[in-house]
């Protein structure tokens, strides 16, 4: 019998309950329904299986399943294109167990190159992210604009990352910097499920994972909601404890020499009083520097 992954299992239900008859296409009937959203046979149907066969994969079965068949899954759940790659990840590691163990090892810092790309974008905050959401790298900017994660209490030791998952969940001093707490939570969690499915033997993501969910209820609850997505550009509001409220555009950047790693530049409106308090921020930045070389 094929092993029975619970991610499949967990995250198929999921999607499934958020598909009402009505958004797929299917006519109510008369009868009261006993599930939120489509029924197993229902989403057979709109993927042209058999019942038999999605109740198989929705316990957890995917070895043997065809490319062809996880694009019907995926139009009939009507997935994301985050959601559809994070099925073909679960997909991978069916197919191939093995070769799902033998993943190269996670960015536990940048190269000497990138460090100079970043301080060279010296009017921006760069940071530098792990898959795991360490803070990898910065230039002087973009240490000053997250200080706070850097003097987390949830930062192990200074021979350790901050990480900006443990940051949101763990530190208190995260609601002050987040105007959007619940935003920053939700995002960290679908770039942690998305990199679960990716890297499923990742031992530091797993123990990452762990400390959280035994840590934080919001997380453990949010974990258990399967969502997956990666932010690749938006806005958000900062709140700096010396230059107060900053409202940013970001976006993120992946370096084909360098693919686990992701710069995350925060951008300002030019003339506006965000641009301002960059300013203040970084002639605070550098008055600290100075201070404590």
């Amino acid at each position: 019998m094929a092993p029975k992954d619970e991610r499949v299992r967990d995250f198929l239900a999921t999607r499934r309950a958020k598909i009402t008859p009505d958004v797929a296409g299917i006519p109510k009937g008369s009868g009261a329904r006993r599930v939120p959203g489509l029924r197993r046979e229902e989403v057979a149907m709109l993927s042209g299986v058999s019942v038999d066969y999605y109740t198989r994969i929705e316990k957890g079965d995917l070895t043997g399943v065809s490319d062809e068949v996880l694009d019907a899954l995926a139009r009939a759940l009507q997935l994301t294109e985050d959601e559809s790659a994070y099925l073909y990840d679960l997909a991978r590691t069916a197919r191939r167990p093995s070769r799902a163990r033998r993943q190269p090892k996670a960015a536990t810092g940048v190269p000497q190159q990138v460090q100079l790309l970043i301080d060279a974008m010296s009017a921006t905050p760069v940071i530098a992210l792990s898959r795991r959401l360490d803070v990898l790298a910065s230039n002087a900017l973009g240490r000053a604009l997250f200080d706070m994660a850097f003097t987390s209490p949830t930062r192990r030791s200074s021979a350790f990352p901050p990480n900006l998952a443990s940051v949101v969940f763990l530190d208190p001093a995260a609601a002050k910097f987040y105007d959007d707490l619940d935003d920053a939570a939700a995002a960290c969690v679908r770039i942690l499920r998305a990199q679960a499915g990716a890297t499923p033997h990742d031992k530091q993501l797993i123990q990452l994972v762990g400390e959280l969910s035994t840590r934080s209820t919001e997380f453990r609850s949010r974990w258990a909601a399967h969502d997956v997505g990666v932010h690749r550009a938006g806005r958000k509001i900062l709140h700096h404890h010396q230059v107060g409220e900053l409202v940013l555009g970001f976006e993120e950047l992946t370096l084909e020499s360098s693919p686990s790693i992701t710069l995350s530049a925060y951008i300002a409106e030019p003339a506006s009083s965000t641009a301002e308090r960059l300013q203040l921020l970084a002639t605070w930045a550098a008055t600290t520097a100075a201070a404590h070389p």
